[in-house]
Formats: structure tokens, C-alpha cells, sequence
């Protein structure tokens, strides 16, 4: 199975001292500073930077050097999304704007009250979409596993007050199918990443950027199970301070449609909106693994 154990990498330190770059010199020059963190990911994270090196290699047919430069903007993009996820969290006051494409599937899917699923996976920036969300006056739930160290999570929590968004960490008791449930009730969205697992999870092999990848099939499973409309969402960062969100259009269960035949329907559905904005977005790729090993 593809090598992510749930966890992110930094420490509270690192974190510390771009608080206070943004803070109090603002973003650019705390963007300046990214460029010597990307450039020692680049240089002394091989296993990792070797999955992404073969991803631009193969998946998008580049060459060598090409490959080796796509690399260090990869980390560097990243960097970026997570300081901007902060600035976001945080209320730093910035110029950030937003173009949408599809928010009016969101008001819809609100319309509905039976609330709403939001599928989403490891590119962009997920946290850049809150801005949308918040306008909607709704509450956002996101399912995800515990893989923050709790230190690095109860220092940014001080500094931002917490995340817009509410948390559901997958258990092994499936509580969090509870949860779900209850939020559905409530008129509250629930984001899915569906995009990565963990060993032991069910997956399905589905044709993503020229051959076949695992996907999860719990997210899959539990949008089917609830009934509730789904939608596509990402947010890509196109300029410094500027993203495009992007909402598909509602999938809906029908009345009669099998279960496994609505999870095969959306599954492939989202596997090819990812592959069409991971074309558009390359360097937005955050997944740094083999997500091609079978």
C-alpha cells in the first residue's frame, strides 16, 4: 500500500518563527524565508522528494532538470498553503482574494437540509476555502485521522483561537459514523479527504494520470450510506494571495440505485475532477508518497 503513516512533518519551533514573520513583517517577506526551507527539503528529504520527483517524471513526461526544478517549486508552493492556511485560521490581516467557481452547488446542497458531504483531497489548500464556507454561515466538519503531533496542533490552536472548522477523528470504535450522522442532522457540511488510507482501509484501483492507483472507499462509502448530496470542492492557489475555489455539481443518490453502483459513480467521478485539476495545478501535489504502488 502506499507509505503515509497519517502524519505531517515540522516542529513548534519552525512554526514559532513564521508566526512571528507574519505577524509582524507580514507575508512576503516570511515567503522570502521559504525559499531556504524548500531549498533543504529539497536537498535532504530524498525519500519523499524521490516519489515526487517520479511524479513529474512520469506523470507528466518532464525531463530531468525540468523534473528537479518542478520539485523544489512543489515544496516550496506547499510551504506557501501552509502559511497561508494560518494567516487564514489566524485572522492575519492580508490581501487575499478568492474567485469561485460553483459556490451556488453549496447554497443549493444547504437549501436541501439534509446537509451535505464535500469531497476533497491532498492538493491546494483546503483551508483557503473557509472563506467561502464561513460566508455561508454554516458549520464545517472535517473527518481526518490524528496525525498532527499535539504539540504543533495546541500551539497553532493558541495562536488562531482554533480552526474554523470542526474536527471528527476516525476511530477504530466508529464513533466518527456517529458523528456524521448527527452533523448531517444538523444542516452541517462534512468534508472527505479521499484521496489517501491507511493500512487495513478497503480501496478500489481506479486509472488516475496513465495507471491505476488505490483509492479509499470508506469516504465513498459513508456519502452513500447518509444519502446526503456530494460535491467536489478544492482551492488552488494561483497567484500570491490569490486562490480559485472550485465546487462541482451535485451528486445525488437515485432512488433506486444500488449502493456499490453509487459509490462506483462517484468514485469515478472524483477520480477524474482530481486528475483534470491536478493537470491544471502540477505543482499542487502534496502527496508525498508512491501513490501508485500497488
Amino acid at each position: 500500500m502506499p507509505q503515509w503513516q497519517g502524519k505531517s512533518k515540522g516542529t513548534v519551533l519552525g512554526y514559532q518563527i513564521f508566526v512571528f514573520v507574519c505577524k509582524y513583517l507580514g507575508v512576503y517577506p516570511a515567503y522570502f524565508i521559504l525559499r531556504f526551507v524548500a531549498l533543504y527539503y529539497f536537498l535532504f528529504s530524498w525519500q519523499s522528494s524521490s516519489h515526487t520527483y517520479n511524479y513529474f517524471r512520469k506523470r507528466f513526461h518532464y525531463g530531468r532538470l525540468t523534473s528537479l526544478i518542478k520539485l523544489y517549486q512543489n515544496y516550496y508552493v506547499f510551504g506557501q498553503t501552509l502559511l497561508d492556511k494560518f494567516i487564514i485560521m489566524a485572522g492575519i490581516p492580508q490581501s487575499f482574494t478568492f474567485h469561485h467557481d460553483g459556490s451556488e452547488n453549496l447554497v443549493k446542497m444547504m437549501q436541501n437540509g439534509k446537509g451535505g458531504i464535500l469531497i476533497s483531497g491532498h492538493v491546494g489548500n483546503w483551508e483557503a476555502a473557509g472563506h467561502l464556507l464561513r460566508d455561508l454561515n454554516v458549520h464545517v466538519n472535517v473527518v481526518m485521522y490524528d496525525g498532527e503531533h499535539q504539540r504543533i496542533k495546541d500551539y497553532l490552536d493558541k495562536q488562531t483561537g482554533g480552526s474554523n472548522f470542526k474536527i471528527i477523528l476516525i476511530k477504530s470504535d466508529m464513533s466518527h459514523v456517529y458523528a456524521i450522522g448527527d452533523a448531517l442532522l444538523r444542516n452541517e457540511l462534512i468534508c472527505l479527504h479521499a484521496d489517501r488510507f491507511m493500512k487495513g482501509n478497503k480501496t478500489a484501483s481506479v486509472g488516475f494520470l496513465g495507471e491505476p492507483a488505490l483509492f479509499p472507499i470508506g469516504p465513498f462509502l459513508l456519502a452513500a450510506s447518509f444519502k446526503a448530496p456530494v460535491s467536489m470542492v478544492y482551492a488552488f492557489k494561483e497567484t500570491a494571495q490569490h486562490y480559485h475555489f472550485f465546487s462541482s455539481e451535485l451528486i445525488i443518490r437515485q432512488e433506486q440505485e444500488p449502493k456499490d453502483k453509487f459509490i462506483e459513480r462517484m468514485m469515478n467521478t472524483f477520480v477524474k475532477d482530481l486528475e483534470q485539476k491536478v493537470k491544471i495545478y502540477p505543482l499542487q501535489w502534496f502527496n508525498y508518497y508512491n501513490f501508485w504502488e500497488k
